[in-house]
């Protein structure tokens, strides 16, 4: 998962997939705004991360997005050129996020607000089963 530290900040996202998809390997990197004395969380990236041409410089970043996952989900519901790269770099199979943000990203795209984290991975869960990429 790839997602906006404004909505990880409150929201505790990878507690809430286990708990709806029951899932225990979970990786997530959020996207920070770059400040030298503030790295509050593990798996993050800012935009010092990215070079002039797109490329990622973050060794465990870069890592994270060359995994060929089987779901990707880009947990942030504004335009943001450094997740929406994030997201196209990603080498998952199926990737998922919110509507209005940038429709050739995703594979599927959820219309919900990022509070509603249940309603959105809930839908989610449906649409995973109906697509078969998931069992009830």
């Amino acid at each position: 998962m790839i997602a906006s530290q404004k909505i990880s900040n409150f929201i505790d996202i990878e507690a809430e997939i286990k708990k709806i998809f029951e899932l225990q390997d979970i990786k997530v990197f959020s996207f920070l705004d770059y400040d030298k004395k503030n790295h509050t969380i593990n798996s993050y990236f800012t935009e010092k991360d990215i070079d002039w041409n797109g490329e990622i410089q973050k060794t465990d970043f870069r890592d994270f997005l060359d995994e060929p996952f089987d779901l990707l989900i880009g947990y942030f519901d504004t335009k943001n050129i450094f997740l929406e790269l994030a997201v196209l770099k990603s080498k998952a199979t199926f990737k998922v996020g919110f509507s209005d943000v940038n429709q050739r990203l995703y594979d599927m795209e959820i219309a919900e607000i990022p509070s509603k984290i249940d309603n959105f991975l809930n839908e989610l869960k449906k649409y995973l089963v109906i697509l078969k990429k998931m069992k009830n």
